[in-house]
């Protein structure tokens, strides 16, 4: 099967699907970029931790993978090189995570406990559930991790809780 060059763009926006050059970044109707502008609420920790794996995707990871996709062009036909394709796949999704990266990092919204009566990101909150008292942090949507008691401003249970 041939390719023909052109990647199947599905958004979750109210425009329709659509088919774009590969190689050519998605637009929005008007022209700019698709990029996630939605603020990433982050507490500082969570911030230096997206900025060190920036770093490490930038400084380390690409530079490995352009080495990989230079020594597997040296093994010849490209076609039918496996070694190649893996590169060029990995090449990738590193090149995504670190477009997302560097969008999380560009809207970041850094919060801290204030101390608040009220709950809010930032804050820890104990529910008493069927399985005794569980603690929770309220933390944005990129922090969250549930097994480990950081639940999102965005999920059910985080949204019903904010405020109160």
């Amino acid at each position: 099967m041939r390719d023909r060059g052109f990647v199947l763009l599905i958004t979750t926006t109210s425009w329709p699907a659509t088919a774009v050059p590969s190689g050519r970044w998605p637009r929005h109707p008007g022209g700019s970029p698709l990029v996630n502008n939605k603020p990433s609420y982050l507490s500082r920790e969570g911030l230096d931790k997206l900025r060190d794996e920036l770093a490490e995707l930038k400084n380390v990871r690409r530079p490995e993978v352009a080495a990989r996709i230079s020594d597997a062009k040296e093994h010849g036909d490209l076609s039918e090189n496996a070694e190649y394709e893996d590169a060029k796949n990995e090449q990738a999704f590193v090149e995504g995570r670190i477009q997302t990266l560097e969008a999380l990092i560009k809207n970041a919204t850094l919060f801290e406990h204030t101390g608040s009566d009220h709950v809010q990101i930032g804050s820890t909150v104990e529910l008493d559930g069927e399985d005794g008292v569980e603690t929770f942090a309220i933390v944005g949507s990129t922090e969250a991790k549930p097994t480990d008691g950081r639940i999102s401003n965005e999920s059910p249970v985080g949204g019903a809780l904010l405020g109160r």
